[in-house]
């Protein structure tokens, strides 16, 4: 039970909504109950060929990962659409399989249709990549066209099982996870405070410690991004105002993560009692209220204010608690699900287009990896060009495609080497192997939306067990697959670079266009002195248009990028994430505050929105801009008192820091 429980509180701070878990588990379970359905049709006399069992693998894969439609109506049509596409590719495989000279090109005519068809959104997407799989499937083992009446089966029954155990043994349930989040949400606050306690006891903040709050306040970041991602929205996207239940749920998830990033930024200055931050843990509020009015601590201005700081994450964390309790009781019922899913976004078919634009770059990808993949083996160069368009897939930039190039070649080399020895050792004994492969397809898809090399080295693993359980594991084939890797790895990599090249820095100036007209927003709304949920909206939408800017940043750094300093590139960073927290505590604020904001808080707001305007226009040039490292003296901020002026003068010091020769 120990251990167990163990294992459940470790998946629980790695995966809080556990949905990676559900993920994983739906894949796995989809392809043993589609694989054991077609084992038994045989065992029951009627032979199937091979292509059957190669797409009911391929499609219950793609069936949990590719289909990501909200209601269950809405992916049990993707699957039956991409179901027929599927049976369709494979027809036209087979038909082809005699002309070489036409079915390698029209394997290219369906990859460009696979990812032009994603300009229709999710399922335009899902049905490409069930297109794209089925006809490689149909290449890769060649059926005649005898095969296909039987071969029907495969695809038929991963829909079935896909859909029976999405909406039925494993399914969505946004009310049950957004629970999960809140409590997910607790844990990492208390992290936080267990971490002040040490440093508390101590008296000194590292330069490690403080790295180490940092990385404590993203991970809390996250689990605040999924609660809100969870909670219905209306067809355009957004969340109605409206609904006081979930807009009060909002607020307090938004006051909890306020108030977290507070006690952090504060405790930089000026670390708060130990015995105030025991007491807090331990739940014990009528002493920590004593500690906080005792002559040590009210005497000393900037530790009342740390101190001010965690009465406050108490609070708003009491309330998140109680909102935690309301949920188990009733399941937030007072929250209506959403009424209509999100709309389509608009048909275009443009240049202008990203997703057209990298349309054509995996077709030309693909191409390449054709062609030289031919010139290495007659027979597999399929991997070659399954390469070439995976390494495109959530990808914005060139840096992008490069790293997933990258993760993709060292996921095989290590995958492959791993597989070899176990295929080796267990390969004669179907009892192992089977367990083993299915524990790595499950580990694989755990590891899919956190690193894909480890996606990638798990796969190999499961294909070279397949290999040695159908006796055609050799050293030259396995060297082949490497080879084929990498040949689609560099095609799809000098695309990136060469073809409709997005830059790094293009798509960071993309992003933070976003974060300042995001920030420029908000500002403008208080100023306008709008509702307080609009505002509190507009706080969210700036806080996720830096994340938007912090990945699209990753790329800077590595070799091939212009910026080659990692510890500037962060420090850039470190600017933008303080923006943002000073213009969500000017957000909170205003709202506390009501009405339009006067006087000098109304002048410096109009000093800030001129600067923005100066400072978008020059982009991401200020990720190239040298600054001294050195921290200086460090200056009290009492957002407690007067807290919209100094939120508002931080917002402009802040921004001044981007430039600091100009500034």
């Amino acid at each position: 039970m120990r251990f167990a429980a163990k294992i459940r509180d470790w998946l629980l701070a790695n995966d809080p909504a556990l949905s990676r878990l559900r993920m994983a588990g739906r894949v796995t379970l989809t392809v043993i109950a589609a694989v054991a359905c077609l084992a038994l049709i045989h065992i029951a006399g009627l032979a199937l060929p091979t292509i059957a069992y190669g797409l009911a693998i391929i499609l219950s894969i793609e069936s949990g990962v590719a289909v990501r439609d909200r209601l269950p109506s809405d992916q049990l049509k993707t699957r039956l659409i991409g179901g027929v596409v599927s049976l369709v590719c494979v027809g036209l495989a087979a038909v082809l399989e005699d002309y070489r000279y036409i079915s390698d090109p029209m394997f290219l005519v369906v990859i460009a249709g696979a990812t032009v068809g994603r300009v229709y959104g999710p399922r335009g997407f899902a049905v490409g990549m069930f297109a794209f799989t089925s006809y490689f499937m149909g290449a890769y083992l060649k059926p005649s066209l005898s095969d296909l009446p039987l071969g029907a089966i495969g695809p038929v029954i991963a829909v079935v099982t896909g859909h029976l155990v999405r909406t039925y043994l494993l399914p969505d349930d946004w009310r049950r996870d957004f629970l999960q989040s809140l409590v997910a949400i607790q844990g990492r606050v208390g992290d936080i405070l267990m971490k002040l306690a040490v440093l508390s006891s101590g008296g000194i903040v590292s330069d490690s410690d403080r790295r180490e709050l940092r990385q404590l306040e993203e991970r809390l970041k996250d689990v605040v991004l999924m609660a809100e991602g969870f909670l219905p929205r209306t067809a355009d996207g957004t969340i109605d105002p409206e609904d006081e239940p979930l807009t009060s749920l909002m607020m307090k998830i938004f006051d909890v993560h306020l108030a977290a990033e507070s006690v952090i930024v504060l405790s930089f200055e000026a670390l708060p009692p130990f015995m105030l931050v025991h007491a807090l843990i331990e739940g014990d509020q009528d002493m920590a209220e004593k500690i906080v009015a005792s002559p040590a601590v009210a005497g000393d201005d900037r530790v009342a204010e740390s101190a001010a700081a965690l009465i406050w994450l108490q609070k708003v964390r009491m309330a998140l608690t109680e909102a935690i309790e309301v949920g188990r009781r009733d399941r937030f019922r007072a929250i209506e699900d959403a009424a209509a899913a999100p709309g389509s976004a608009k048909i275009d078919f443009s240049l202008r287009n990203p997703v057209m634009r990298s349309a054509v770059q995996i077709t030309i990808a693909s191409s390449l990896a054709m062609v030289f993949g031919l010139m290495l083996s007659r027979d597999r160069w399929f991997w070659a060009v399954l390469t070439a368009f995976l390494i495109f897939t959530n990808t914005k930039s060139r840096g992008d495609a490069a790293i997933r190039a990258l993760q993709r070649s060292i996921g095989t080399l290590l995958g492959i080497a791993s597989g070899l020895v176990l295929a080796t050792l267990i390969g004669g004994y179907p009892l192992i192997s089977v367990p083993i492969a299915a524990l790595c397809i499950f580990l694989g898809f755990y590891c899919l939306q956190i690193s894909y090399a480890a996606m990638t080295f798990f796969i190999s693993i499961v294909l070279c067990l397949v290999y040695g359980l159908t006796g055609v594991l050799t050293l030259d084939l396995l060297q082949l697959r490497i080879e084929e890797t990498l040949i689609g790895a560099l095609a799809g990599t000098i695309v990136a670079f060469l073809v409709f090249p997005a830059s790094t820095r293009s798509t960071l100036d993309l992003a933070l266009g976003r974060w300042f007209d995001g920030l420029r927003e908000l500002l403008s709304a208080v100023r306008e002195g709008r509702s307080g949920f609009e505002i509190i909206a507009l706080s969210h939408k700036l806080d996720a248009a830096y994340r938007e800017v912090t990945l699209a940043a990753r790329p800077l750094g590595t070799t091939w990028s212009v910026v080659s300093r990692p510890g500037q590139v962060r420090q850039t960073l470190g600017i933008f994430l303080g923006a943002t927290y000073w213009a969500r505590i000017f957000a909170r604020n205003a709202v506390r505050a009501g009405g339009k904001p006067e006087g000098d808080v109304l002048a410096a707001l109009e000093d800030v929105l001129n600067t923005i305007g100066a400072l978008s226009a020059r982009g991401s040039e200020c990720f190239v801009v040298k600054r001294k490292l050195s921290r200086g003296a460090s200056r009290h901020l009492p957002i407690f008192k007067h807290g919209s002026r100094v939120g508002v003068e931080m917002i402009g010091t802040m921004l001044g820091r981007l430039y600091p020769a100009t500034a």
